[in-house]
């Protein structure tokens, strides 16, 4: 059967369509059931989520302000099986070098850095639990069902979204088995599908959503669940480090969560401008958890879950317009992490109430496939605005300072911002792009990682194989190489390769074949960290959605 003879798509109707089964989306999801239920209305909404399960694809560190939480479900500290069970009890911020560390002090650092009255958590088992919110509401999930087309009418508005056909296989022919994938159609669409996602990126190119914007900024999270020793485990202990492995003039930094039931998760944040295209996130996340100060809650204790995923770090200079004819964008398919803080959940999930508001007010009118302008004029004044405005000249100082004075000027910046409602730098620019950023391998200096030890420091495939990541083989290759021979003359032969070891789950090799390297794509290792659409030197490599359900299964993550 060729591509032109497959059957049209059936079709569903819903007055509102949301991509990803995120906390931006949930939300979103569930306000709008609220004020219908309130108004005595009926909004049918519908959640595509690409992961096998609600949670199976999310991953975050994470400390949750309650923020958000608090207004959309008021009473949830008094239900049972609530998923925040860890209040945090201490803060920690350290300075590493490479044989010590230096503890700061808490009353050094801005106040809006205070963890108190947050709760360390599983973000998944908090989608879990919200998932079971909004269906209890009449909200329809779909699970396994990848959205990987947007759909327009002749003017040129979005009218919902398509989900990706099942039982293609790697020559891009139906297979045995083949299904058409579904047109889900709503009088309006909400795109929640977290960091760099595929539908939000055509979205903000067809509409110029960027125009007037600083460049979208981005890191690396790298994250492991472990379970620890009880003497060593201190529930609600959290600790934040910058500094060594990384050199001081490469920004990232660490954070140490204790959750309950003897359970930790210890990440690594690698911010996307890094210039030396040697160095490899994943490997200085294995170096990380060596050092003297860290190692020791290691010892005797077991790696259980493993995953990666790109972080938004533009902030208030860089989110994108969110409106455009038909939806909007929420979460961080916009882009709303608090950068010093390391927490963006609070604000997706009030991203997605306050666009659920303002569609349901334009649903009560019989507006349609329209522009709902208002969710565009009122972010920026409210508290999601608030809390990145405070914040927005943090990167942009560590970017072109380094980690210490970086650092501390921007300390300095979030302490004026807090008191006095100024910033002595005005608000600065991000300057280029990440994928701009890498300097010719051979003007930098090469990188001498040590051999993991298979107890605190683990190779990449091991890791891959904790995330329980799975696709389906036989589909096509869902990471796009426009150019292969640019891949070859540039990103190899100026920057050394750099795919290799940005990856944190070995998708990309280059290897000799006939005398010549050839690129490999092991597309079945990709854990959709999207990584790779944004640090690529020559943007020549795109993500796109592979079949429904592949990827990634977090548990607990």
């Amino acid at each position: 059967m060729a591509a032109m003879e497959l059957p049209e798509r059936e079709s569903m109707e819903f007055d509102v369509v949301i991509v990803g089964a995120g906390p931006a989306g949930l939300s979103a999801a569930i306000r709008l059931k609220q004020l219908a239920a309130a108004r005595g209305e009926d909004i049918s909404v519908v959640v595509l989520e690409k992961g096998s399960e609600v949670g199976a694809h999310i991953l975050s560190g994470a400390v949750i302000d309650p923020i958000a939480l608090d207004r959309l479900l008021p009473d949830w500290r008094s239900e049972k099986d609530v998923p925040l069970k860890t209040p945090v009890t201490e803060d920690r911020f350290l300075l590493l070098g490479p044989a010590g560390s230096l503890r700061l002090p808490n009353f050094a650092m801005p106040k809006l850095m205070d963890n108190h009255g947050n709760y360390v958590v599983s973000l998944g088992n908090v989608c879990r639990w919200l998932a079971a919110k909004a269906e209890a509401l009449g909200v329809e999930i779909y699970p396994g069902f990848a959205a990987s087309e947007v759909l327009y009418d002749e003017a040129g508005a979005v009218i919902g979204v398509a989900t990706g056909d099942m039982g293609i296989g790697r020559d891009g022919q139906p297979k045995d088995g083949y299904a058409r994938g579904m047109a889900l159609l709503g009088k309006y669409t909400l795109i929640a599908e977290g960091v760099r996602g595929s539908l939000a990126k055509q979205l903000i190119s067809k509409y110029d959503l960027s125009a007037g914007r600083e460049p979208a900024k981005f890191g690396i999270g790298l994250k492991e669940l472990w379970v620890v020793d009880p003497a060593k485990h201190k529930p609600g202990l959290v600790q934040h480090s910058f500094g060594w492995p990384l050199d001081l003039s490469t920004g990232g930094g660490t954070f140490l969560y204790h959750l309950e039931d003897n359970q930790i998760v210890v990440g690594f944040v690698v911010h996307l401008n890094y210039k030396n295209p040697w160095l490899s996130p994943f490997e200085e996340f294995q170096r990380f958890k060596t050092h003297p100060a860290i190692r020791d809650i290691f010892e005797g204790a077991k790696r259980v879950s493993y995953g990666a995923r790109a972080i938004t770090e533009g902030g208030w200079q860089s989110v994108p317009k969110l409106t455009f004819p038909g939806g909007a964008l929420i979460g961080c398919s916009a882009g709303f992490v608090n950068v010093p803080r390391i927490k963006g959940s609070h604000n997706a999930m009030l991203s997605g109430m306050l666009a659920a508001e303002k569609i349901a007010d334009a649903l009560a009118t019989g507006r349609a496939h329209d522009e709902v302008h208002e969710i565009e004029a009122e972010w920026r004044g409210g508290d999601i605005g608030r809390d990145l405005y405070k914040v927005r000249n943090v990167k942009p100082l560590w970017s072109r300072l380094g980690t210490v004075a970086g650092v501390a000027l921007g300390g300095l910046d979030m302490w004026t911002n807090e008191l006095f409602g100024f910033s002595l730098f005005g608000t600065m620019s991000h300057g280029k792009a990440d994928h701009a950023s890498l300097a010719p391998a051979a003007t930098m200096p090469k990188i001498a990682y040590p051999k993991p030890d298979g107890k605190i420091s683990f190779d990449r495939l091991s890791s891959v194989f904790l995330s329980n990541t799975n696709h389906e083989e036989d589909q096509p290759i869902h990471l796009k190489v426009k150019d292969l021979s640019l891949q070859r003359t540039d990103e190899l032969g100026t920057y050394g390769g750099p795919s290799n070891r940005y990856c944190p789950a070995g998708v990309y090799e280059w290897v000799e074949k006939n005398g010549e390297p050839t690129f490999v794509i092991n597309a079945q290792n990709c854990v959709h960290c999207k990584t790779c659409d944004i640090k690529d030197p020559n943007q020549n490599i795109t993500w796109t959605t592979p079949e429904g359900s592949g990827g990634p299964n977090y548990p607990n993550m």
